[in-house]
């Protein structure tokens, strides 16, 4: 019979190929469940691997850091060498000239920054101590009625060296006899080309009679292996930044025979009362966070460095029969 197709349609060379034998076209509906079954399988392994990959993570991140819990002291090692028997030979090292920093005083008073200061009128009697310590930037110009004028010392830490420089009037010239111990990382404060230590050596020639020194690295690494012998912590790998509280103590237990501190809370102080109306973290700055959530929230912390305040407040307190420290305003006993 003839074709009545176009030749084209006709020659059975030029037809289309038919499905393989035993596979025809599935219906559409059919089609579409089972690409969609596809795409759910490929979502759910998408989903198992971020879950995995995500409990990875977070089981190294837990194992790598070693967390503080807040107000304990786990897995204490001996204790280190006593702190008066510290050799003073290359640990502070004078930034301005070649002098050598001053290695003894009998009664030493540490002015924290606590706004606990505040309304106490101790003015006269921290001006009367032999000698006087106080911490970065916390200024005496409008608070000398509860916190004095007087600084023997004035301990700074790396992160505070601009906000003090920035004010010679208020640090340097108020109380030209103050001496001044920084201390930073050792690319920072201890090598000559370290960029904090070029701008302290150029307020240096502003104010000639300015005296300044910095920790040595090896006695940076001294502070890291003590809080490792008082914790049983690895400073790094839990994490944690050394206050410039913890500098400033270990400094006055070496440079004095006595220690007294005032503004400082006890290390329980925000866990059994924490209903305690608000304290600035700071006596000079009312605004500013709040001392126990401050204190808090830097000892439970997991991401990122921390101080751990309470941690700390705690090995003070363990050292203050051992080395004559006295706490006030609030009272440690």
């Amino acid at each position: 019979m003839a074709c009545s197709r176009p030749p084209s349609q006709c020659d059975p060379t030029t037809l289309p190929p038919g499905p393989p034998a035993g596979r025809w076209p599935l219906p559409l509906n059919r089609r579409r469940r089972e690409m969609s079954s596809n795409k759910e399988q490929r979502s759910a392994v998408f989903v198992v691997l971020f879950a995995l990959i995500t409990i990875l993570i977070l089981y190294s991140s837990n194992s790598a850091n070693e967390v503080f819990h807040y107000g304990s002291l786990r897995g204490r090692m001996r204790r280190p060498v006593n702190l008066k028997q510290w050799s003073f030979s290359n640990a502070y090292f004078p930034i301005l000239g070649n002098k050598t920093l001053p290695s003894r005083c009998n009664q030493c008073v540490i002015i924290t920054s606590s706004s606990h200061l505040l309304g106490t009128k101790l003015g006269p009697e921290i001006e009367r101590a032999e000698c006087t310590i106080r911490m970065n930037d916390a200024p005496t110009t409008g608070y000398s009625a509860d916190v004095g004028n007087k600084t023997t010392f004035r301990v700074v830490a790396h992160s505070s060296v601009f906000r003090v420089l920035r004010r010679p009037q208020e640090f340097v010239n108020r109380t030209p006899e103050t001496v001044f111990i920084f201390w930073g990382p050792p690319n920072k404060m201890q090598k000559p080309q370290g960029s904090l230590l070029r701008v302290i050596q150029r307020a240096g020639l502003a104010f000639p009679n300015m005296e300044a020194y910095a920790v040595s690295p090896t006695r940076m690494q001294q502070f890291d292996d003590l809080f490792r012998g008082e914790t049983g912590k690895d400073r790094e790998k839990s994490h944690s930044w050394l206050s410039t509280g913890w500098f400033t103590m270990v400094i006055a237990v070496e440079l004095c025979d006595h220690v007294h501190v005032y503004g400082m809370v006890p290390p329980d102080y925000c866990s059994q009362r924490p209903r305690l109306q608000r304290m600035p973290y700071h006596y000079y700055e009312p605004k500013g966070p709040d001392e126990c959530v401050t204190y808090i929230q830097n000892e439970h912390s997991r991401k990122g460095n921390h101080h751990r305040f309470i941690t700390e407040k705690r090995v003070f307190s363990s050292w203050a029969q051992l080395y004559g420290i006295t706490f006030s305003h609030p009272s440690w006993t």
